[in-house]
């Protein structure tokens, strides 16, 4: 009974604080990989052709799963 009692508290604490720190606009998920204009230079060198995907993924030091995450948010909507 008491373990619940503490682990409530918990709880609570943990949604105060991380609605203080929403207040504040400090809350953030986790930071992406690449900046928008390292990510315009991926998706360029990739349309430009000369690039594997396996390579651009090398240059950035990323995965290819991000490399294709970034295309695939740049090609227009249909």
């Amino acid at each position: 009974m008491v373990a619940e009692f503490e682990s409530d508290l918990i709880r609570a604490r943990t949604r105060e604080g991380m609605a203080v720190a929403k207040a504040k606009g400090k809350l953030r998920g986790r930071q992406p990989k690449l900046t928008k204009r390292q990510e315009a230079h991926l998706v360029s060198l990739h349309q430009g052709g000369t690039h594997t995907t396996t390579e651009i993924a090398e240059l950035f030091g990323v995965a290819r799963s991000t490399v294709y995450r970034a295309i695939q948010r740049a090609a227009p909507a249909t």
